[in-house]
């Protein structure tokens, strides 16, 4: 590989031939998303679909639109519901993995005209983009890297990537330019005629950006450098504020919140249970553990939730959360 700009770098080592995320373990062989880490994630998302299904007044056809799919961990949770009107979809460049549910279309596209639920959990932050950082005369210029992650200053930035970096990250000497994220982001949101769209990531706003940015990379469950050469993935947080599509009524909130809205509780059950119902007691603890880990501000529920209602009303559960605004173009 000879020196390139940071996203071709990134398309090549992640989604090309042999790339990180076409290889057989899959994701959950090297991390662990909220889905991975318990099954009421994918029971909260369920009951964001039924919400989202009675807000829409029950049409005869509903989708569940998983974007960045990964193996179809939570896509096959959730293909049960609503028998006879979900469509459910995994949206995954990788080859359909073995023993999903037959009733699950795998697609390398996100399904035109749909209404229903459009989930994308760590999806964003590993669509390719762009670096750079400013030289000796302060002007921001492209970041080129090399097989080993050795990086260098190339060419001045375009003129859509410079007023991307104007608008949202005008501070800082590096900086991780989104607009790939906001044009596919807006292509995701744009393909639904009525329902809900989410995206859960890591993420960051325009008041706390990063200051020497966020791109790394995992591999076998351990942060290691990023480097470009497939056997690693590749991850930068997410300007989420940024990616929202302007005319919307939207919501950003964090994970903690969602979850909790969604009845995902890390409560402890009363010590009484451990003698009444020794089993229940078991049982309940070891949920509400998995709930404080999906909620926990400093891990899974520090996530950015960014929720945009199109053409429908605000899901129940979500409602009541503070922030709901629409966007302005």
């Amino acid at each position: 590989m000879s020196w390139m700009r940071w996203r071709p770098a990134m398309e090549q080592a992640l989604y090309g031939d042999g790339g990180f995320y076409r290889r057989p373990e899959g994701p959950a062989g090297h991390f662990r998303t909220s889905v991975h880490a318990s099954p009421l994630f994918a029971r909260a998302v369920g009951r964001l679909l039924l919400e989202v299904d009675e807000a829409l007044g029950h049409p005869e056809e509903i989708a569940l639109i998983d974007v960045g799919a990964g193996r179809g961990e939570l896509v096959a949770q959730l293909a049960g519901l609503l028998p006879g009107r979900l469509r459910a979809y995994g949206v995954e460049l990788a080859a359909r993995p073995d023993g999903l549910p037959a009733e699950v279309r795998w697609t390398e596209r996100v399904p035109a005209g749909a209404v229903g639920l459009l989930f994308a959990n760590e999806w964003l932050d590993n669509v390719p983009l762009d670096l750079a950082e400013r030289d000796g005369d302060g002007a921001l210029r492209y970041l080129e890297v090399d097989a080993s992650g050795q990086e260098r200053l190339g060419g001045p930035l375009t003129p859509q990537d410079a007023g991307w970096a104007e608008r949202w990250w005008p501070e800082g000497d590096r900086i991780e330019l989104g607009r790939t994220r906001d044009e596919a982001w807006a292509a995701a949101v744009g393909s639904l005629e009525r329902g809900l769209a989410v995206a859960v990531d890591y993420a960051h706003g325009k008041s706390d950006r990063p200051t020497f940015g966020t791109l790394t990379g995992f591999r076998n469950g351990r942060e290691v450098s990023p480097v470009p050469d497939g056997g690693c993935d590749l991850t930068a947080h997410v300007a989420l504020d940024a990616a929202a599509v302007p005319g919307i009524h939207s919501l950003w909130t964090t994970q903690r919140e969602a979850l909790r809205a969604l009845g995902v509780d890390g409560t402890r059950p009363p010590l009484a249970q451990a003698s009444s119902d020794p089993a229940g007691y078991v049982r309940a603890l070891a949920a509400a553990g998995e709930a404080a880990e999906l909620t926990a501000s400093g891990g899974l529920g520090g996530f950015g939730w960014l929720v945009q209602a199109v053409r429908m009303p605000e899901p129940a559960s979500l409602a009541g959360l503070p922030g709901w605004q629409t966007l302005e173009a």
